[in-house]
């Protein structure tokens, strides 16, 4: 079959490049070429390194690592709403509930996002990158399960044309373009990313929704831990947005890219480590009850732990230097606690922080290589004396 495959692509192959019928198509023919086969040239020039590992193998992996939390995701989506309505529901009915609500927002995602990208690798005559592969199934899963799928087209399509292609598309943006479609969601249409009635589907349809408080949620509102215990929030049966709530599937993740080495260690470790010195700070203070929630909390509400796991660590849009993974690293874990509690108009601080830290990320590397010249420049001065 893959063979078959094979010499149909390579027969039709000359339509779509130059001087054929459908030349101008040749962007989306090699991007579906490439994505079912490896390509069949090399280059001829310039320095190379060789290495089996290429763009779209590390997507693939970190899409592989994002399906842990997928998979529990949707069985919590039909959990959550069995639990809400006071229903018993088995682990497959929960799942298929789930599945069904998925779906629409995943393939919303990915229809509205490539249609965009490659119309601007026609227009461009580029390449179309595997960028999206991820950045499309990343959408959906930190979005509440309620969100309607005309807002979420707008969200994608925002994201795509103002937060990547205008700077040049995959490898060009600095911000990560899955927060720029939360943070458009979240300032555009603040009651359907806020509030109790947001995180669990009502019924099959989606066509209402019922109330069900989410761990920040509910420490926002004054309480002095969250109602849930330790074990459910580790293992994520509580209301939240799709895909974020399980640190267990979160951690699966973060092993996958960790062993393949698509994630940095530094950046992931430095985000658990400012999270928890800026937690422990407040709890000096202790001014408040949120204030005086012990540290490991923060890391299991909310989005921290999939956003420490997932998109802190993205290599486009995190620093580049070692000392500088670490740096940015500390800073997003401190910023998105300190949102957290000072902040009530943002219970979730994990995206302003990571969108922020984005901006400051050149800049981070910009200062570790003039410190490291300066340094060397310091050492030939000595050794010349």
């Amino acid at each position: 079959m893959t063979k078959r495959l094979r010499r149909y692509i390579d027969k039709i192959k000359p339509s779509f490049s130059e001087g054929g019928k459908f030349a101008w198509l040749h962007s989306t023919f090699e991007a579906f070429e490439t994505f079912l086969f490896t390509p069949n040239t090399v280059t001829t020039r310039g320095c190379h390194i060789r290495d089996a590992v290429d763009m779209k193998r590390s997507m693939i992996t970190v899409v592989i690592a994002l399906m842990p939390a997928l998979l529990f995701g949707m069985w919590n989506i039909g959990f959550q709403r069995a639990a809400a309505s006071g229903i018993q529901a088995d682990f497959w009915t929960c799942f298929a509930f789930g599945l069904v609500r998925m779906l629409p927002l995943i393939a919303v995602s990915y229809i509205v996002g490539l249609s965009i990208e490659f119309a601007f690798a026609q227009v461009r005559k580029h390449e179309v990158n595997e960028g999206f592969l991820v950045t499309g199934l990343i959408i959906p899963m930190i979005v509440p399960v309620t969100t309607p799928l005309w807002q979420l087209a707008l969200a994608v399509a925002f994201a795509v044309v103002i937060g990547k292609e205008v700077f040049g598309g995959t490898g060009m943006n600095f911000l990560n373009p899955a927060l720029v479609a939360r943070a458009f969601l979240f300032f555009a249409y603040p009651t359907h990313m806020s509030g109790d009635k947001v995180w669990i589907a009502h019924d099959w349809w989606g066509t209402d929704a019922i109330a069900g408080a989410t761990p920040l949620g509910e420490m926002m509102a004054g309480s002095t831990t969250p109602s849930a215990s330790l074990t459910d929030l580790f293992v994520g049966t509580v209301a939240g947005s799709t895909c974020e709530t399980s640190a267990i599937a979160i951690l699966i993740g973060a092993l996958i890219l960790l062993g393949s080495g698509i994630a940095s260690w530094r950046t992931m470790t430095a985000v658990f480590i400012g999270g928890g010195l800026m937690a422990v700070t407040f709890n000096l203070i202790g001014a408040n009850s949120y204030m005086r929630l012990p540290f490991y909390y923060h890391y299991l509400m909310g989005g921290f732990m999939f956003g420490a796991v997932f998109m802190a660590t993205d290599p486009v849009t995190s620093a580049q230097t070692n000392i500088g993974k670490w740096v940015y690293g500390l800073l997003v874990g401190m910023f998105a606690v300190l949102l957290r509690v000072v902040n009530p108009a943002y219970p979730e601080g994990m995206m302003l922080s990571i969108l922020l830290m984005n901006c400051f990320a050149p800049l981070i590397d910009h200062c570790v290589v003039a410190v490291n010249i300066s340094r060397r420049k310091k050492r030939w001065k000595e050794a010349r004396q």
